[in-house]
């Protein structure tokens, strides 16, 4: 079980989310350099092709758990649901201000699973909250390099309603909290939250939208380095 849905969360997962975000978005996504330079178009010929995929690499898998792990589905419904109605509509989260950032805990929703997958039991509530704050800073910060295009193509999102310094101190407080309850189960938590509180100030020194996108690509390497550290403090703790 764990094998068949760990490669669930490795490509069909992530092709349902971020497929049907490139669908949705491209009217927003042409005027944004960070999609032509940074990142790829998924241009109109592409998208049935595109829901062709996301079907026939996913449905396999809620069959898969409707049979072999049925005390996760409403984990993993949620997880779908979620990641759909982000992006589609009629709720289009990423368009209304502050849903955007609340429905990021979608991607807290494949920890949890796995948790609930390997123990038989939900993970704790101060996990998931803290978790859902750091998903949520992450989120808006994200959406800062954004404001430009996303203000030319009259989409609101956290980051156009608060501007870039109070999307700033947004994520600052959100990493903050997630350091601070994640900390209560596991003491390095408070350390790499402090890295993000860090991070933040220094970004929001400079508000021009090109200077925080440079930061804002050092955080795969960021987020991989503090990942490393939280799994090994886990896994020697639990396991050696």
């Amino acid at each position: 079980e764990s094998i068949i849905f760990g490669l669930y969360f490795l490509l069909p997962a992530n092709l349902l989310v971020y497929g049907i975000n490139d669908i949705y978005d491209f009217e927003t996504d042409i005027r944004n350099p960070k999609k032509a330079e940074y990142e790829m178009l998924v241009r109109p010929e592409m998208h049935r092709s595109v829901w062709k995929w996301i079907a026939v690499l996913n449905t396999p898998f809620v069959i898969a758990a409707i049979f072999l792990a049925p005390r996760t589905l409403p984990i993993l419904l949620a997880f779908i649901l979620l990641s759909v109605f982000y992006s589609a509509p009629p709720v289009r989260a990423k368009g209304v201000a502050f849903l955007d950032s609340t429905f990021n805990i979608l991607y807290v929703l494949p920890g949890a699973f796995a948790y609930q997958l390997l123990s038989g039991e939900f993970p704790p509530a101060g996990v998931i909250f803290a978790a859902a704050l750091w998903t949520a800073a992450m989120h808006a910060y994200s959406a800062i390099p954004d404001i430009q295009a996303d203000t030319a193509a009259r989409v609101v999102t956290i980051a156009t309603k608060l501007g870039s310094w109070g999307t700033h101190f947004f994520c600052l407080i959100c990493f903050g909290l997630a350091g601070f309850i994640g900390a209560i189960y596991a003491p390095p938590v408070a350390l790499l939250g402090f890295v993000y509180v860090v991070l933040m100030r220094l970004s929001s020194y400079d508000t021009n939208h090109t200077s925080v996108f440079s930061v804002y690509r050092w955080f795969p390497v960021i987020n991989a380095i503090c990942g490393f550290i939280l799994f090994w403090y886990v896994a020697w703790s639990k396991f050696l």
